[in-house]
């Protein structure tokens, strides 16, 4: 009641509907209480469209017809509401007008219904990104910050019209939107998959889905004879899509995050870099694994050549090429020659899931040159006159560089700790362990080093000295570089790995308390036997006491009873029958005189 417009977008869930149709019939209902004119607008969806028969198949849909619309069953109730609207609208339209909105698919920022394939292109994880159905429907579109244009320009200028479309000029398909996304973001491929599949992903809602499927070719008539709108996106999401994934990475916060790890041979570079891709999910880059995957890459196109006069040149040219790497190989110890690692490494960085995600980048470059060639150091003059780093250089540049050192007794000393097997896998024979060592140590007391290119640059430098491998060292050395780079920059666990990560932990709770279960029983079974056997060992212990008791108070108690047996048992039974034949009136102290008389002691 206190707002003059009120605005209600029923385009994302459907419980809005419900919402906004009380909303505009508690306004309707209490226009004799306005203070002023207001104004209801409802954003609806083209879904309200999606079963409309068209007139001619090369004609589009357009707003001046919208009475023709036809709803997908699922948005019957959006229908139902605009039709409402509409009616509320025309009571008093000086006193309470309302407007309805039909939006196009939104995407810009958060990515609305397109989210899934921003998402799956985004982490990499799938070869081909989907699309349901044949992907030859035309999906209207329109940016977000133009569908606010559109409802900006409604409450500016109140048109006659009260039904108006918001959709951009473009008229991609599915598969045109899905295409663009994946090359974009993603591995550039799609696989075309029945429709009935888009039911069976979690990440797509039934709304989305049936979105997502729409076939419809429209045109927003009246906002070109009314309004002269600031398009941001008026030719559609793929036209756009350089814009569109920059303002998605930002809105999610999908900021990558690139490092490069550098230091002597042996100090953990390798150990330290795994780790970080692990908390952070980057990928981890190595010269090692870029020239394995390069020798595969070519060798696959060389073996899987199709037949055919173009394949045969073509793969002569990979077999030529194949071959002159391989030599450079041997030529270089493994390696190969400067223009040509540098190159494979920034192809390496510029591919989508390093750009998307981000990198660590494990001992490279050695050398300044190097450095140089690989991130276009150059620097070039904008309009305004100031320098700035080349685009190229902004993507592959990293935010944070590692310096890591250690002395050489240490180095050397772990090495000679190391295992056989890693000793060979890594190189580290003694002579060339040592003189890598020494290559390394020269090239950083020169002027320009590596580190002091990228000291120049602004380049955050954490320099780390490596004393300890003991774990408590290595954690607080982890903390310290997580406190520099931050949190990580990329989507949290789906539900999935949610409810993956409650299950595993609920069966390590399981399998905890039913270890402690079996300890503790175990414990009290050991416990019982341990006191049956003392119990025992007591028993027999006291048995054998009280028999040598007894055989010691029978040998004590011999002497008394033969003196009792020879001397005092007589007179007592003399005493005793005399008692019987007297019978006195008290026995007691009659039995005690005739004991006194008769004692055979008393001299």
């Amino acid at each position: 009641m206190d707002c003059d417009v009120v605005i209600y977008n029923i385009t994302q869930h459907a419980e809005q509907v419900e919402e906004a149709l009380w909303a505009v019939s508690a306004l309707h209902n209490e226009m004799s209480h306005f203070s002023g004119p207001k104004m209801f607008i409802l954003v609806s969806t083209v879904m309200t469209w999606a079963c409309s028969k068209p007139v001619n198949h090369d004609v589009p849909f357009t707003d001046e017809i919208f009475w023709r619309r036809r709803a997908h069953p699922n948005f019957k109730p959006h229908i139902d509401l605009e039709r409402r609207v509409v009616k509320m609208g025309k009571t008093n339209r000086t006193l309470f007008s309302t407007y309805v909105v039909a939006s196009g698919l939104q995407y810009g920022m958060g990515e609305q219904t397109f989210h899934f394939f921003f998402k799956t292109s985004w982490l990499g994880q799938e070869q081909e990104i989907p699309v349901f159905g044949d992907g030859n429907n035309i999906v209207p579109t329109i940016h977000i910050n133009d569908l606010a244009c559109v409802i900006q320009n409604v409450i500016e200028r109140q048109p006659k019209p009260y039904y108006l479309l918001a959709v951009d000029n473009s008229n991609n398909t599915m598969e045109d939107i899905v295409k663009t996304v994946a090359s974009s973001l993603g591995p550039g491929k799609i696989q075309k998959r029945p429709f009935e599949e888009a039911f069976l992903t979690q990440d797509l809602s039934v709304m989305e889905i049936d979105s997502l499927l729409v076939n419809l070719h429209m045109e927003a008539v009246h906002l070109k004879e009314l309004y002269s709108i600031s398009w941001l996106c008026e030719s559609g999401l793929v036209e756009n899509i350089d814009l569109v994934v920059e303002e998605y990475k930002q809105t999610r916060g999908l900021l990558p995050i690139r490092l490069c790890v550098l230091g002597p041979p042996a100090v953990g570079k390798s150990t330290l870099s795994r780790q970080i891709c692990k908390y952070y999910k980057l990928h981890h880059i190595t010269l090692k694994e870029i020239i394995s995957g390069t020798i595969s890459q070519l060798e696959d196109k060389v073996k899987n050549a199709d037949p055919g006069a173009e394949n045969e040149d073509s793969a002569a040219e990979t077999k030529e090429l194949l071959n002159s790497l391989k030599d450079s190989m041997e030529q270089y110890g493994g390696l190969w020659d400067d223009p040509l690692l540098v190159k494979v490494v920034k192809e390496k960085l510029m591919s989508n899931p390093c750009r998307n995600q981000g990198f660590v980048l494990d001992g490279f470059p050695k050398t300044c040159e190097q450095a140089k060639e690989l991130f276009y150091s150059e620097e070039h003059e904008t309009e305004d006159g100031t320098s700035q780093i080349s685009l190229c250089s902004k993507k592959i540049m990293p935010e944070f560089v590692l310096c890591l050192d250690a002395s050489d007794a240490f180095l050397k000393d772990r090495v000679m700790n190391l295992p056989e097997r890693l000793v060979q896998e890594l190189n580290y024979r003694q002579e060339h362990f040592l003189r890598r060592l020494a290559r390394y140590r020269e090239n950083n007391v020169e002027d320009e080093t590596v580190v002091n290119y990228f000291d120049e640059l602004d380049i955050s430098l954490l320099f780390l000295e490596i004393t300890s491998s003991h774990e408590p060292d290595c954690l607080l050395l982890m903390q310290k570089i997580f406190d520099t780079v931050g949190q990580p920059r990329n989507y949290g666990p789906s539900s999935q790995e949610v409810e993956e990560g409650e299950r595993r932990k609920a069966e390590e709770r399981m399998r905890r308390e039913a270890q402690e279960k079996a300890e503790e029983e175990r414990w009290e079974a050991e416990e019982a036997k341990q006191g049956a056997a003392h119990w025992e060992q007591w028993t027999k212990v006291l048995e054998e006491v009280r028999q040598q008791e007894e055989e010691l108070l029978e040998a004590q108690t011999v002497s008394m009873r033969n003196y009792l047996m020879e001397y005092v048992m007589p007179t007592l039974t003399q005493g005793l029958i005399e008692c019987c034949m007297a019978q006195p009136q008290d026995p007691v102290d009659f039995l005690a005189e005739f004991l006194i008389k008769s004692n055979p002691f008393n001299y």
